[in-house]
């Protein structure tokens, strides 16, 4: 069974930071890219950053400078460090994994919240 469980969550004050986990089991961890997603509400969810296997990463251009997204193969974990967090930053955000096919984000999170206020 593929379970992805985020945290690290929470209500921040603009400029501050978090570090948002994502704990994966039942995958080859190596083998799979992740990406995380966020969604606001009243809006279409929207990727915020991509890692694939071999470690290339992408970003949403609201978010490049602030956010960096980071794998853990000894840790079966993603990461995502955001800094200087903005109000339009708030959003449930999700962890997805490709399941080893890159591009199709098959497994996903259960989500996160992230306030930031301003």
């Amino acid at each position: 069974q593929v379970n992805l469980v985020e945290s690290g969550g929470g209500l921040v004050q603009a400029g501050g930071s978090l570090r948002l986990s994502c704990k994966v089991s039942g995958l080859v961890f190596p083998a799979n890219g992740f990406t995380w997603h966020r969604q606001a509400p009243g809006k279409q969810r929207e990727r915020v950053a991509l890692i694939l296997s071999g470690g290339t990463t992408d970003y949403l251009e609201s978010v490049k400078g602030r956010f960096t997204i980071s794998r853990d193969n000894r840790k079966d974990t993603v990461y995502l460090q955001m800094d200087s967090l903005k109000p339009e930053d708030t959003a449930v955000y999700y962890c997805a994994a490709d399941g080893g096919v890159p591009g199709t984000w098959t497994y996903w999170g259960q989500g996160t919240q992230v306030t930031v206020s301003s």
